[in-house]
């Protein structure tokens, strides 16, 4: 069942127009990060640098709902694709590297360049993100998020007011050097080609829903009762675990395959699957015979989605 036959018939026979609600509420939740995120930016240029955090926060709880809004009432469109994009570059973009320059960086000389270099990383990613992965069902995002990137900048401030921060030894770490790298690794992570999860999928049915659940869980516990404590070091740690991830996967596609000889020419991979060399080989052989044979047809090239 389409949209508009979903929503029924008028009286001649042709179809109702959609509400109109349902269309302009994800909309409207977009224009509501723009709002926080312009909101920080003032509130930073204030000193107010703890609300300033708080309106990036509720800009990134906005930015998640016209996303799932759109997709439940089937509304989206490329009109609210195109202007969520240039939302996200104010609201993850600049707002965050305003804080941090408000905030940390030496405002008379030119730290403000990390500021262009981080907003430039984050629209970049976005434009790529339209361009590869936006309208697709996504188990993964190819580079850092921007709301990740823009949230663990933002909320650096409410964890260096905490005790876990002030008396531990992460309070005499030299923050006001360490942060200029931290914008720019930041940045460079939003380019780059590293794999980070997307939201887990929630369920009991499955060993990765329960999962899923107990993750999602952990995380409005950690929000609703230690929201500065919590907000930096998890993000930190989706920051990292996406490296660690990447180079180990990497690191496992580089190991040799050593074949047994018990196994009629099966071997072992890094992570223990047992995989046959020579079936693997023949397919290619296979495949590279119908890409000869095809004419017109590059042997590189494949039409079909992935």
């Amino acid at each position: 069942m389409t949209a508009d036959a979903g929503a029924g018939s008028m009286p001649g026979g042709g179809p109702r127009p959609r509400r109109r609600a349902v269309v302009v509420l994800p909309n409207g939740l977009t224009l509501a990060n723009l709002f926080f995120g312009i909101f920080a930016i003032v509130s930073a240029s204030r000193g107010d640098f703890d609300a300033a955090a708080r309106f990036i926060v509720f800009g990134a709880v906005a930015d998640t709902l016209d996303g799932r809004i759109a997709r439940a009432t089937k509304s989206g469109s490329k009109f609210g694709s195109e202007l969520d994009s240039l939302v996200d570059a104010i609201s993850f973009g600049l707002a965050p590297s305003l804080i941090m320059y408000f905030a940390v960086l030496n405002n008379t000389g030119w730290d403000w360049i990390f500021c262009f270099l981080f907003t430039a990383a984050a629209v970049i990613r976005l434009a790529r993100f339209n361009v590869e992965q936006a309208g697709r069902a996504k188990t993964h995002f190819t580079g850092l998020p921007s709301p990740a990137a823009g949230m663990t900048l933002a909320t650096y401030w409410w964890f260096s007011q905490t005790s876990l921060y002030t008396d531990t030894m992460i309070g005499g770490l030299p923050w006001h050097q360490m942060l200029r790298w931290v914008m720019l690794g930041l940045g460079m992570l939003m380019i780059s080609n590293v794999q980070y999860a997307a939201v887990p999928t929630v369920g009991l049915r499955s060993w990765r829903g329960v999962l899923g659940l107990l993750l999602v869980v952990g995380t409005l516990v950690g929000v609703i009762f230690l929201p500065k404590q919590f907000f930096f070091p998890a993000l930190m740690g989706y920051v990292l675990y996406g490296i660690g991830r990447t180079v180990l996967l990497g690191l496992m596609d580089r190991l040799p395959i050593v074949p047994d000889d018990d196994d009629d020419g099966s071997a072992l991979v890094a992570d223990g699957v047992a995989v046959d060399a020579d079936r693997s080989a023949r397919r290619r052989r296979r495949r590279q015979r119908d890409s000869r044979s095809t004419p017109g047809r590059d042997a590189d090239h494949n039409d079909s989605p992935t």
